[in-house]
């Protein structure tokens, strides 16, 4: 953790080098807080989370509420962030670690047996979790909004449910993925193959007013700059201009890197400032330490994910086990999909890479999440 923390310190420098940025001074110290509450969660016994869930539970869903109010803040057309004066705090971070204390007590508490009960436990489970994930969406949060899914289906992977439910369920996902193509295949149709003078037309109403999907335009556009950019974006200068720059700078990294702040991507400013230091760290990371740099990376990031199902497997008790197996997939879904982002693999999402990304909010919420795991190991021989 702490390996990856101070990286990630050296790196936002380096990502900041085209702007002069001073982010880097207060990630450090956002990581120093973040070892504090990493030490106190890990220190509580997560029974009392048991306890405590829906307690945990209602006061995320309560800040993801307060975002629509005058303390909400609006950065980039995205209404995320809750203005505390000091800093601004990110929900969707609480989110994810309340519904994972949420789903895990709900089947914890859960006796699966007959169908009846078992649709019962699916219910509670549906409901904890669509209620904050369409919360996110509407903020509109696409990226935090995909962690949910996985992190529900291991969950109820590991309570044993009949495979029946799995195969429905996978059905259902490829029905909404056919939606969600015919939807942007619409789009792309309305938007991008009509006549210029049809597109200029006046009164016409944006895409947006007339899709049957609560979707925001630019979220379609990502979708499609990721399977079509050439049709999308001939020039290169939305998300295309980001992957590309990025995969620059993954590309001439080499085997060894340039050297720590000799990136020339993040010093001249082709890999956009506004993200380099966020969503697309991984890209400075690859460029100046290279392929070799870039994979010890990926290998503390794999002792991370591994930790956690060890730590589930020692697990005497079905809370404990589902908390660090669920802090595990949260992890691996961060990590894919922001790797995988920065190489032109996975859609652009703006899902952060943990411990390296520049936030304060992300940062609190992943050391929470591995002191859980913390207190899963140290606590687990209360159980007989």
């Amino acid at each position: 953790m702490l390996i990856l923390a101070l990286a990630g310190v050296f790196f936002i420098r380096s990502a900041q080098a085209y702007t002069g940025g001073g982010l880097w001074k207060m990630q450090i110290v956002w990581i120093v807080l973040g070892m504090g509450v990493y030490s106190f969660v890990s220190m509580v016994n997560y029974k009392i989370l048991l306890e405590k869930a829906h307690w945990i539970y209602a006061g995320s869903l309560f800040l993801l509420f307060l975002v629509e109010t005058p303390l909400g803040v609006e950065i980039y057309g995205a209404r995320r962030w809750i203005d505390l004066g000091f800093f601004k705090l990110q929900p969707s971070e609480l989110a994810k670690i309340s519904v994972l204390i949420m789903i895990s007590s709900v089947l914890a508490r859960s006796r699966i047996g007959s169908f009846r009960s078992s649709l019962q436990t699916l219910f509670k489970v549906a409901l904890v979790a669509v209620v904050p994930m369409g919360l996110i969406f509407l903020q509109p949060d696409l990226g935090s909004t995909l962690v949910f899914p996985p992190l529900v289906f291991a969950l109820l992977y590991l309570s044993k449910l009949s495979d029946r439910f799995f195969f429905v369920s996978f059905g259902i996902f490829a029905l909404l993925l056919a939606i969600v193509s015919f939807d942007c295949y619409r789009y792309y149709q309305y938007t991008y193959a009509a006549e210029p003078e049809v597109r200029e037309e006046v009164g016409r109403p944006d895409y947006q007013e007339i899709s049957f999907l609560p979707m925001h335009d630019y979220q379609r556009d990502r979708i499609l700059s990721f399977v079509v950019p050439d049709l999308v974006d001939p020039r290169g200068i939305g998300d295309s201009w980001n992957v590309n720059q990025s995969l620059i700078s993954i590309g001439s990294g080499g085997f060894l890197g340039k050297g720590w702040g000799l990136g020339t991507q993040a010093l001249l400013g082709y890999l956009p400032p506004a993200v380099a230091h966020n969503d697309f760290i991984f890209a400075v990371l690859a460029e100046e330490k290279g392929f070799f740099g870039s994979s010890i990376a990926l290998v503390l990031y794999a002792v991370l994910i591994l930790n956690g199902f060890r730590v589930a497997g020692l697990s005497r008790d079905r809370f404990g086990m589902l908390l660090a197996v669920g802090v595990s997939v949260l992890l691996l879904v961060h990590v894919f999909i922001n790797v995988g982002m920065t190489m032109g693999l996975t859609p652009v999402t703006g899902l952060p890479l943990p411990f390296m990304t520049y936030g304060g909010s992300f940062l609190l919420s992943c050391c929470v999440l591995q002191g859980l795991v913390q207190s899963v190991y140290r606590f687990r021989k209360d159980f007989s």
